[in-house]
């Protein structure tokens, strides 16, 4: 496994900046935001494309640094019902796709997104519930007419320019949020669909993400770590679906630094099911906790990860 971090945290650095401290860290590649909701600070596909010396200065960062380029980031929503909205996501995907090729990536992280309920619509409609039966109908419509039709053609255009794993981040508001539905989507376009595996977004769901490995198998391209401090005070209350300001006191969850929700034996034994089930890749620290810098939650992910991977193949079993 190598230990990787999401360079979002660091936007207040240059590029270069940002990879000569990470490697002071001890960490062993980055993963880069290249637009949609995360931005393209260290990324700009189109600069980067039609500028030879920004490239160079990119690739160059990296070399000088001893860092893999693990994947690029381009979280969106290619399906939203506003066109004009849609239009802005899925350029940046493409664009995104077309970088990769020229660096030789062939991962892609982002979300699957959310369509509107019907062609009428304008904003996402994210469905939870089978009843009324108005919502299957939106179901249907929205895998059926809108999300397998668009990931299909997705997937050629990126497999057309090196692109073999989309990894999925199975995030709530958008229509692949957990196992499920993952899988399900793949199973309709093939597998270069698979999840982008944070079980941030799985604990507050009430998700064992031990379990939830177990499920995936093969169909995981990439792990987030990120973790969730759970409130059970406020869960007994009022349950985890909770729309409440991440700084409010009262809510239900907020994200943490890998460490401050769920203690090292859970993390070791996520990382155990990953490499049991065959993952035995990239996990990138995802900084997203509010009550620390991403300075420092970043070192404490760091820290804490560096305990808890397994960095070195398994060994022959001298014992057995």
């Amino acid at each position: 496994m190598k230990l990787s971090v999401f360079t979002v945290a660091l936007a207040d650095m240059k590029f270069a900046e940002a990879c000569a401290y990470l490697r002071e860290k001890g960490v062993q590649a980055v993963e880069v935001g290249c637009g949609g909701y995360p931005g393209n600070k260290h990324a700009n596909p189109k600069e980067l494309l039609s500028n030879p010396g920004a490239l160079a200065a990119f690739t160059d960062a990296l070399k000088q640094n001893d860092l893999e380029l693990a994947a690029l980031s381009v979280h969106g929503n290619p399906v939203h019902p506003d066109p004009a909205v849609a239009k802005v996501f899925h350029d940046e995907f493409t664009h995104t796709v077309k970088l990769a090729e020229k660096l030789g990536v062939d991962r892609i992280v982002t979300f699957s997104g959310c369509p509107g309920g019907s062609k009428a619509d304008r904003t996402p409609n994210w469905v939870t519930c089978a009843w009324p039966d108005d919502y299957l109908g939106i179901l249907a419509y929205q895998w059926d007419e809108v999300l397998i039709p668009y990931w299909k053609d997705a997937v050629k255009f990126a497999k057309d320019h090196g692109v073999t794993r989309i990894a999925l981040e199975m995030h709530p508001g958008f229509s692949v949020y957990n196992p499920y539905t993952l899988l399900r989507l793949r199973d309709a376009v093939g597998p270069e669909i698979g999840a982008n595996f944070d079980p941030s977004h799985l604990f507050w769901q009430g998700m064992d993400p031990v379990m939830a490995i177990r499920e995936l198998g093969d169909a995981i391209h990439f792990f987030h770590a990120k973790d969730t401090s759970l409130d059970s005070a406020n869960i007994a209350a009022n349950g985890v679906l909770d729309y409440k300001h991440y700084s409010d006191p009262k809510r239900s969850w907020i994200f943490r630094t890998v460490g401050y929700g769920h203690g090292e034996l859970e993390w070791k034994q996520m990382v155990s099911e990953l490499r049991a089930v065959g993952y035995d890749d990239i996990i990138s620290i995802e900084h997203e906790d509010a009550m620390m810098s991403g300075r420092e939650g970043l070192t404490k992910a760091i820290r804490f990860l560096q305990n808890v991977l397994m960095f070195e193949a398994p060994g022959e079993m001298y014992w057995a």
